[in-house]
């Protein structure tokens, strides 16, 4: 009999240990949720947005090292003072309380410790005699999974503190506005309390209630000796008043970006919450300035560290009519001419251009593609600089036509700026107008360049997120770029010119008014906007410069006024030792020396790496409209042949053809170059110079507007050499001069001709339908 006793008392506890084992297996701890609740938070802590679990209840996950001390001690020596030595309940606790309950025949007590509290969170259950046993058996699981401190962090994030709170971080902030590290005595012991009885002792509905229940964990800490008495009476005579609970309201379309990339509860972030509640005013108040229907979006990046200080996606998540819920930083729109200063950049880099290069901003057709200016003019010569300020398109094309669209767009693509085209179509000549599709936050990112030296970099959303940036532009030309924007293309001595850059901007307007765009960079931060209907339809009058850039001067105009900026000392961007100044000529482009007839314009410009390339002409150009010419003149000045006596030879710069309407009458070719010697004329009369045909093309098809028994063609001619006569269908038209107005009224095949009377020909064949 002994050995079976002796066996029995040896197989006993195995058996114990297995079932617990067992039943540990079969009813394990309810520690994951499906839907669990999840907060976006500024740099500094503040609450932005929630996203509330399946039961409506919010939190703000914390740590024991981002709680104040204050609180942990009011709560452990309130609720549980022998937390940290118990395993996960206390006899002593239970046998008290069970001694209550009998003698009262209800339950007074129920001698829970914080792990048993923990457990009830976790798995709620009655209040009877299986409930309390139920309450152990989690209670010993959580002591047997997890460390105290783990049980501790359990209990800060799933106390209830009333309503929809969980957790001493959502209450700290939803009552108190301020984070859980910062409570005072007053602040600790209130919040100590509060989930003893969270509906009976809210301080914003029953403040008196929750004075006395603060005073008297207040009280305990004094006697106990875990405050001292002195701060303890001051407390004491703090009162417990409150504004309604503060909710997290912030950046709502910016949280719901985030939330969508990370499946952490706590989601940081870089935004300035300070910042993004003044963005969200000024947006809210421009709602009322906007065209029905219509929605507007800002982003703010720090470009020292590229952080996103500022993101507001639309100026109310709650207006429908607008399309509040959808999110224009992301959103894929048309740029319009904000992708000018990149294809500057890379031509200055590449050699083709410097700030004062003549461009050429005259009608030209590129194959089936026409451009205009947004003014529906055109300027005649311009510099680079000049066409860059005032957002000329021709000029733009005629750069990007020399660089090439498809490495334009390659070169974007490889720091971040990924353009989208329609299906099947690849990037052309439309691309530096708004050809190709682009995000708000893309475009932002990449105009860093101008203030980093050239370096494009991503956006940081978040604060781990590593730094990483790009080569885009040489430092000197992501410098020229910029200061042209910001004013200051003419050179200036470095005594003279701001290390502090002013406020550089450029303005985009797509297509049919649908966008309008303003991105701007100051001493610190870039700033993005935009405007136009989310539908994108056209917004009559809604352009860059009227709709984007009043709101881009007032987002500036309160970074610079912010505290923060003006008391950290803000960056410079001095001269880059690539940048020089010089001097050089139009028509050439290069620096001639003083008194050289062919300087015809003198203009001082900055230079990259000391380079003067010659002006840049379009294709087609070189040989019969070239700038250079090489002619010979007799001794009177008369051209003639190479071989004539006494011929010598001379070099003389003529403007580019093109320009010819735009220029005075003495710096045409026909006053430019000399008479031709009628004793020895040269072979080739080069001074001739083309005739062009204007306002139809070769092969076009044109279509009589509905209704219409007519269709009016206004043409014009360019170039060639006085007088000009007009055919149709080779029947003489209109007067002769350089245009004629023509009324077709029947349809079929039609060629036009103008003849000049040098005996040039130029002809367009054509159908009307």
């Amino acid at each position: 009999m002994r050995w079976r006793h002796r066996y029995l008392f040896g197989v006993l506890p195995v058996l114990f240990i297995l079932g617990l084992w067992l039943a540990d297996k079969l009813w394990p701890l309810p520690l994951n949720e499906a839907h669990p609740a999840r907060i976006v938070v500024s740099a500094d802590g503040t609450p932005l947005w929630r996203f509330a679990d399946g039961n409506g209840i919010w939190r703000y996950p914390v740590t024991l090292e981002e709680v104040s001390p204050r609180y942990l001690e009011a709560l452990i020596n309130y609720e549980d003072r022998f937390f940290w030595k118990h395993p996960g309940i206390n006899p002593f606790s239970v046998l008290r309380a069970a001694w209550q309950d009998l003698r009262n025949g209800e339950v007074i007590s129920g001698g829970s410790t914080l792990t048993m509290q923990v457990a009830r969170l976790l798995d709620p259950h009655p209040r009877t005699f299986g409930g309390k046993v139920r309450q152990v058996w989690r209670a010993m699981q959580l002591e047997w999974h997890l460390s105290k401190e783990q049980i501790l962090t359990l209990y800060l994030n799933r106390a209830p503190f009333g309503g929809t709170l969980q957790g001493v971080g959502a209450a700290s902030w939803a009552y108190l506005g301020k984070s859980p590290a910062q409570l005072s005595y007053s602040d600790a012991a209130l919040l100590a309390v509060l989930p003893q009885a969270p509906s009976r002792l809210r301080p914003d509905r029953w403040p008196q209630r929750a004075e006395a229940a603060r005073n008297k964990v207040l009280k305990r800490m004094a006697e106990q000796g875990v405050w001292p008495p002195r701060l303890v009476k001051e407390s004491l005579e703090e009162p417990v008043w409150l504004a309604p609970r503060q909710m997290p309201q912030l950046a709502p379309l910016f949280s719901r970006y985030l939330a969508s990339r990370t499946r952490a509860h706590k989601i940081p972030t870089t935004l300035d919450a300070s910042l993004q509640r003044q963005l969200e005013e000024i947006a809210m108040n421009w709602k009322g300035q906007l065209p029905p229907r219509s929605s507007l979006a800002l982003l703010v990046v720090d470009h020292t560290t590229m952080e996103v200080r500022g993101w507001v996606g639309s100026p109310d998540i709650n207006d429908e009519s607008r399309f509040g819920h959808v999110d224009m930083v992301t959103a894929i729109r048309s740029p319009g001419s904000v992708l000018k200063p990149f294809i500057y950049g890379m031509a200055l880099d590449d050699g083709l251009i410097h700030p004062s290069s003549l461009l050429q901003d005259v009608p030209r057709r590129f194959g089936d593609y026409r451009p205009g200016n947004f003014d529906t003019g055109f300027h005649g010569p311009v510099s680079m600089s000049e066409a860059l300020v005032r957002s000329l398109n021709l000029p733009a094309v005629q750069v990007l036509e020399a660089y090439g669209p498809k490495r334009f767009a390659a070169r974007l693509r490889n720091v971040g700026l990924d353009l989208r085209f329609p299906s099947g179509s690849e990037p052309n000549l439309s691309i530096i107008l708004g050809g190709g599709g682009a995000r708000l936050d893309r475009l932002v990112a990449a105009y860093s360049a101008f203030a980093r030296h050239g370096r494009a970099a991503q956006l940081r959303i978040q604060p781990d997120q590593p730094l990483v940036e790009r080569p885009l532009l040489s430092p000197g030309a992501a410098w020229i770029i910029r200061r042209i924007l910001a004013g200051e293309a003419l050179p200036q001595p470095d005594a003279s010119l701001p290390a502090v850059v002013p406020l550089a901007w450029k303005t985009g307007t797509s297509y049919g008014y649908r966008d309008a765009w303003a991105i701007g960079i100051n001493s610190r931060y870039l700033i993005g906007v935009w405007t136009g209907r989310p539908d994108s339809t056209p917004v009559a009058g809604q352009f860059g410069l009227g709709s984007a850039v009043p709101l881009l001067n007032q987002v500036n105009n309160l970074l610079q006024a912010s505290s923060g900026v003006q008391q950290v000392r803000l960056p410079t961007d001095p001269r880059p030792p690539s940048v020089s100044r010089g001097n050089i000529c139009w028509p050439g482009g290069q620096h001639l020396p003083p008194g050289d007839s062919n300087c015809r314009r003198r203009l001082s410009s900055w230079l990259l790496d000391k380079s003067e390339p010659p002006t840049l002409q379009a294709p087609g150009q070189e040989s019969i409209q070239g700038i250079k010419q090489l002619i010979w003149r007799d001794k009177t000045g008369n051209r003639v042949a190479a071989d004539c006596p006494d011929a010598r030879e001379q070099n003389i710069e003529l403007w580019p053809l093109p320009l010819e309407p735009w220029l005075p009458l003495g710096e045409r070719r026909a006053v430019r170059l000399p008479p031709v010697s009628q004793a020895c004329p040269p072979r080739q009369k080069n001074d001739v110079t083309p005739l062009l045909l204007l306002g139809v093309r070769e092969g076009a098809i044109l279509k009589r507007l509905p209704g219409q028994a007519e269709l009016p063609l206004r043409l014009t001619s360019q170039g060639g050499q006085g007088e000009r006569w007009w055919f149709l269908n080779g029947d003489a038209v209109g007067e002769n001069g350089a245009g004629v107005a023509l009324t077709l009224d029947k349809s079929g095949r039609y060629q036009v001709l103008v003849l000049d009377e040098a005996g040039q020909v130029a002809a367009a064949n054509f159908s009307v339908q």
